[in-house]
C-alpha cells in the first residue's frame, strides 16, 4: 500500500473513507494498492490521480513499515506530496470527503490505524 501525505499552505489533506468499503468512515492519507510490476512511487501517483483527480509530485519518502490489522497486514509506503502546478483541486472521487488540517489537528479525527506511524514518521522528517 501506498499513501500520500499532501502538504499545502502548512497543511495536510485527509480523505474519509466510503461506508461500503473496510475501515468505514475513517479519515486517511489517499492512497491505494501497488499494482503487480509498478513502482511504488508511480503507485501513489496513479492513485491520487484516481481518488482524487488532481496531479501530484513527490517531494520525499517516509520510512516504509508494517502494519497489522489482525485479519490483514500491510505494507505502509508513505510518500510526502504536494499538489503539481496548474493540477486541478483535489475533490473525493472515491472517498465521502476530504480536508485540509493542522498537523496539531490531525489525531482529532478518527483515523485508519497504519495512519498513525505515517504521522509519527512525518513529524520526523520535518
Amino acid at each position: 500500500m501506498v499513501c500520500a501525505v499532501i502538504e499545502r499552505d502548512g497543511l495536510v489533506l485527509l480523505a474519509q473513507r466510503p461506508p461500503h468499503k473496510l475501515l468505514p468512515l475513517k479519515w486517511e492519507f489517499a492512497g491505494g494498492k501497488v499494482e503487480p510490476g509498478e513502482a511504488a512511487a508511480d503507485a501513489i501517483v496513479r492513485e491520487i490521480r484516481e481518488e482524487l483527480g488532481c496531479a501530484i509530485r513527490l517531494t520525499r519518502a517516509l520510512p516504509p513499515f508494517v502494519h497489522d490489522y489482525g485479519r490483514v497486514v500491510i505494507e505502509m509506503i508513505p510518500f510526502v506530496c504536494a499538489i503539481e502546478t496548474g493540477s486541478l483541486e483535489p475533490h473525493p472521487h472515491e472517498h465521502v470527503a476530504i480536508a485540509w488540517v493542522k498537523l496539531d489537528d490531525l489525531t482529532r479525527y478518527d483515523l485508519a490505524a497504519a495512519d498513525y506511524p505515517v504521522i509519527a514518521a512525518y513529524r520526523a522528517s520535518r
